[in-house]
Formats: C-alpha cells, structure tokens, sequence
C-alpha cells in the first residue's frame, strides 16, 4: 500500500518548550488515521508540520514519498479546528471562491460546489448568507471546503464539532466512502468513539512523544477483556462480588471492572442467583478507558 505520509522522528519546540518529540507515524493510502491525544498534547503541532505551515527543528517529514514540497498541497485537503469563512458571502459564493484558490474554474468549481451541497443536505442554504445558518451547517460549509478539489490526502482536525448526531453519521460515513475510494484520511478529535469506529491506525501522542501506536485490533489486544457488561431485572447485590475492582450501576444496566484474573464467570452465578440476567458480556476495554488509562497513569516527570 502507497504511503501518503511519513513523519520520521520530527521535533519542535516553541520558546524552549517541546511541542513535539521525536514522532514517527506513516499513514497509508485508503485507511483512516486518528492522531489523539489530551488538550497541549502536540496533535495540532504535527497537523502543522505534515503540511508546512511550520517546519521540524529535527526529523523528516514526506508527502506523497517525496520531501515536503509546496507543490504537494495541492493534494492535500485540510480543515483545521480553528474555523475560517466570510460571514456575509452566500454559501455557493464561498465555496466557489475557496474552490479556484485551489486551482479550479469557476464553472468546474460551482458544479463540485453544487454536487456537495447536494449530497450533504445543503441544497436549500446555497443562497444563503454564512451568518445565516447554524453553527453545524457552517461546519459542513468548511468540510465541503476541504473536499472540493478531490484530495488524495484529507486531514481534518475536530472534524465533527457542534454537529448533531444524524449529521455527525453524514459526515462519517462520507469519509468512510472517500476512503473506499482510496483516499487517506487522517483526523484529530477528543470523540473516542468515532475513532474506535472509522479507524484502522492510531497513535496516541502526550507531551509531544508517542505513548501508543499501532493498528487498532492489535492495540486493543494488548489490553486483557476485563470488562462486563450486564443488563438486569432485580437485586444489583452481586455489585459487591469480590471480583469487582469498580462498577457504574444504571436503571437494570451495570459496566464492571474486573480486578486481574478475576473470574467472570463466578460473578455470573452470583448475579444469577439473585436477579435475572437478559444480557452478560465479556469485553476488552473502550479506546476511551485506554486513552484515560495510558495518558492518566503517565506522571509529570
């Protein structure tokens, strides 16, 4: 598989402050990428680097498996977290100006435009002013944006701020279809469960280095299926079985952490004995308790 980007052991310091250390991650042609990370992690610091806005203090940084050049952007789409349009332009005006700034005519540009609008649900806000409209359809604005010039590489970073959620599906599945095509898409969000569905490759990055990397089945792998799930009618007693190192209880619904090698299945007797059981299930853990559990267990030092 053609790999689209290549960060080899980049570095970058601001002020003497190290935003990003020693990174390496390449991101292949047709997969999904999710760059993760707590706030000040050195996410966006990357994201800048992959596409010039600022260059590594140290470390090499490829597109397309060619040094970073200028002419490369032209296949990179990008939406940055920091959002970016001209409130009083109508929706068609701006999307075809953002459209020739990156090479298309204007005929070819309102034709992509109009077809984008369409199929993301936006036909009737063409002729409406951006001021207009919500901040959700603003935000398809900036992703239809990033799209327009058919990008081999789209990068987006909080792609799916202040949508709601038959919107937030919209957008995923238009970037899982991208990726069908063969495109690369690489995102940066804080929605743990996004990435654990749209993702094949991630890597967790926390002071600027890389704490966990890898596809991501074999990330979960690593971690032991400790977790239960247990959906219920009567007493929650069995919430103080002795295998249980923590527990969140709802109406009939409980999610149980098991300490090591705690035996499940003794807990199941012991639920069954006192309540009746429509659902027990052993899982691995969340990407979102992994991401608490490696970022959260890391000190200062």
């Amino acid at each position: 598989m053609e790999i689209l980007v290549e960060l080899d052991k980049v570095s970058k310091s601001y002020e003497e402050k190290a935003a990003v250390r020693d990174l390496s991650l390449k991101i292949e042609a047709g997969s999904m990428f999710g760059l993760l990370g707590p706030n000040g992690a050195g996410k966006t610091s990357t994201i800048r680097m992959m596409i010039g806005i600022t260059r590594p203090d140290a470390g090499k940084v490829s597109l397309f498996g060619k040094p970073f050049g200028d002419g490369a952007l032209r296949r990179v789409g990008y939406l940055p977290e920091e959002r970016g349009l001209y409130k009083r332009m109508k929706v068609i005006d701006q999307l075809v100006f953002l459209a020739e700034l990156r090479g298309l005519g204007a005929l070819e540009a309102k034709r992509r435009a109009t077809q984008w609008c369409e199929r993301l649900q936006m036909a009737d806000a063409m002729d409406k002013k951006t001021e207009e409209l919500s901040k959700g359809m603003q935000q398809k604005i900036q992703f239809i944006s990033t799209l327009l010039h058919d990008p081999e590489l789209i990068i987006m970073d909080e792609p799916f701020s202040g949508l709601d959620p038959v919107n937030a599906v919209l957008l995923q599945d238009t970037l899982l279809e991208l990726k069908k095509q063969g495109n690369a898409v690489l995102f940066s969000t804080h929605r743990m469960d996004q990435v654990e569905k749209l993702c094949d490759q991630i890597c967790l990055i926390d002071r600027g280095a890389a704490v966990l990397a890898g596809g991501m089945r074999e990330v979960k792998s690593r971690y032991e299926r400790n977790r239960v799930i247990i959906q219920f009618e009567g007493d929650d007693g069995f919430l103080q079985h002795a295998a249980i190192a923590e527990s969140k209880s709802y109406a009939g619904h409980a999610e149980i952490k098991l300490k090591p090698h705690a035996d499940a299945q003794d807990l199941l007797r012991t639920a069954a004995a006192t309540a009746t059981i429509t659902r027990f299930e052993l899982v691995e853990p969340s990407l979102e308790e992994i991401f608490i559990e490696t970022v959260g267990g890391r000190s200062d030092a």
